[in-house]
């Protein structure tokens, strides 16, 4: 048993505190059921613009929380401002569209230009729906690369992530007006039901995670996922940038969902 999985942070300020001391280092699927959770970017101060624009022309598949100051490694979402370069429990560091680092502590690698972008991540709908008699799983669910694109005309674009997760059949509808809600969280799913219209063409297959399997009475429901804006970096041509290491997220105080 690890270290990150003995210890039972009780508020999201304890976890970024276990984080920033390097004593949490595991994924964020399961933790704080109900508080904000956050996808993270980074980017050079010269594609800050760009970026954002990508965000508001795709606000289900990039929800954006906040944003900092150039050079400033503090960023504030309501009223919790947090050290982006040590409260994510792992990320990943991108040079000219490939990863170099995928470290426990961005510190080395923060620079005098870079823009930190909080994004909303469908983790946070797992506790409302649980909360709504939904069953998710406490782990990260599957992530499929779908035939869907982003919109806009940035140097940011690309296929769109999904992730999935099984909703029994007569709990779907439940799942839809619940998640709608939550627009931080992705919103409502983006689409229900067979996978190949949307281009998965083997569910048992992710692109990121593992399949849980779907049982028979159970359909395939598929929201946005964070994991979308690390497709766009890969292609963007940006001599720098860094993101959260998939289902290492940041644990906002803010409480969300009934």
């Amino acid at each position: 048993m690890t270290e990150s999985v003995a210890l039972e942070p009780a508020t999201p300020a304890e976890l970024r505190g276990l984080i920033a001391d390097t004593r949490w280092t595991g994924p964020t699927a399961g933790l704080l059921d109900g508080h904000q959770q956050a996808n993270l970017v980074v980017v050079p101060s010269s594609a800050a613009e760009e970026f954002t624009e990508y965000c508001r022309a795709n606000p289900s598949v990039c929800p954006l929380l906040a944003s900092s100051a150039a050079g400033d490694p503090y960023l504030t979402y309501d009223d919790c401002t947090v050290d982006i370069r040590t409260m994510l429990p792992r990320y990943r560091v991108w040079q000219h569209d490939r990863i170099v680092d995928e470290p426990h502590d961005l510190t080395p690698w923060w620079r005098e230009d870079s823009v930190a972008f909080a994004l909303g991540c469908s983790h946070t709908l797992d506790g409302p729906l649980r909360r709504a008699g939904i069953p998710v799983a406490t782990s990260a669910p599957p992530v499929y690369v779908s035939s869907l694109r982003t919109l806009g005309s940035t140097r940011f674009d690309g296929p769109v992530a999904v992730s999935m997760r099984p909703v029994r059949a007569d709990f779907v509808d439940r799942a839809v007006d619940v998640t709608a809600a939550l627009p931080t969280g992705h919103g409502a799913p983006i689409h229900i039901g067979d996978p190949s219209a949307i281009g998965i063409t083997d569910l048992g297959t992710p692109s990121y995670g593992v399949f849980p399997g779907v049982h028979a009475d159970r359909v395939p429901v598929f929201w946005n996922c964070g994991v979308t804006p690390q497709l766009a970096l890969a292609a963007a041509g940006l001599e720098y940038a860094a993101t959260h290491y998939p289902g290492h997220m940041l644990v906002l105080d803010t409480v969300v969902g009934p």
